[in-house]
């Protein structure tokens, strides 16, 4: 898959691989999801990562877009809503193999006014080896170069955004406690008050910033959410044996666009009636900057249970040899 018809720089960051038209606005989505990834990465349960799934999505409607529907590669793909959810995480596990997983995709116009604008909203279901195992969807309007920058107004380029944002040293939360592995890839700073934490992605992250912007991108924004999802589920070391919270539904809004020289204050609020009577965690993850709400989340976290040590995973592919 060239990597400009999914908006993506790197080719290691091409998930997507193929597509064919199953019939009017109708598709299957063919992708493969890599063993291990910087950021990615599976979990401790050997699951691939969910965000996979939501990255997946957005490159299979770029792809559609350029590739079945004529929109020009020159236009600028802005996101309004996303959301998805892992129904069989078994499923999902990484095996010896590389993992090829199929989206079945319906699109629909949402506002199409060619050639300057194209509205338009991708539903997709998720299987592996015909096995259903989650859906999602995404919301996007594509913008050529003058209407892009009529809605954006005075804002400078995207050297001088990032070369702002990366002013002041970042003091990130450590990886572990975010679900990550490096230090880079911890998004979190700890905020003004107790409940408030700042997003301050690296702006050279190769895969977060996997090409120049002017705003914080939707999966940006998905993944400080994510993070403070885990923080927040996991704020007590889990014992071997014990509870641990994986992310398996996530639904974001973009109300606004997150500029990259503004502070950007990430809030965590629970249901706690809610939790009292399920086993799973619901939370609403709030994006601000100054008194304005940019993006919201509304993620549901599941209960696994902590492999104890020398188990193997349940559900864990045999190694191919």
């Amino acid at each position: 898959m060239p990597r400009r018809l999914v908006h993506r720089a790197a080719v290691a960051e091409v998930f997507v691989t193929d597509a064919m038209v199953l019939g009017e606005d109708h598709f299957l989505v063919g992708s493969q999801w890599p063993r291990d990834h910087a950021l990615y990465h599976p979990d401790t349960h050997h699951r691939s990562d969910p965000l996979l799934l939501s990255e997946t999505i957005r490159q299979a409607l770029v792809y559609l877009a350029h590739w079945h529907y004529g929109v020009p590669l020159t236009h600028r793909f802005v996101g309004y809503d996303m959301d998805f959810e892992i129904t069989d995480p078994g499923a999902l596990c990484v095996g010896g193999l590389p993992l090829p997983v199929e989206l079945e995709a319906r699109w629909q116009w949402t506002d199409r006014r060619p050639p300057r604008r194209y509205g338009a909203r991708i539903e997709a279901a998720l299987s592996v080896g015909g096995r259903s195992c989650g859906r999602g969807s995404l919301r996007v309007v594509a913008l050529d170069e003058r209407s892009y920058r009529i809605i954006r107004g005075s804002v400078g380029g995207a050297d001088s955004a990032v070369a702002a944002a990366a002013e002041e040293p970042r003091r990130c939360v450590e990886p572990t406690l975010v679900g990550r592995l490096r230090n880079k890839d911890s998004v979190l700073e700890p905020g003004p008050t107790a409940n408030e934490w700042l997003l301050r992605p690296d702006p050279d992250h190769a895969i977060l910033f996997d090409h120049p912007t002017d705003h914080l991108p939707l999966m940006v924004l998905l993944e400080g959410f994510r993070q403070l999802g885990h923080l927040t589920t996991h704020s007590e070391a889990p014992q071997p044996g014990g509870p641990a919270f994986t992310l398996v539904s996530a639904a974001v809004d973009c109300l606004a666009f997150g500029e990259l020289d503004v502070p950007t204050r990430l809030v965590v609020l629970e249901d706690e009636t809610a939790a009292e009577k399920r086993a799973e965690r619901r939370l609403r993850l709030d994006a601000l900057q100054g008194d304005a709400l940019i993006a919201s989340c509304a993620s549901v976290w599941a209960p696994v249970r902590l492999a104890m040590a020398g188990e193997r995973p349940v559900g864990l592919p045999v190694p191919c040899a």
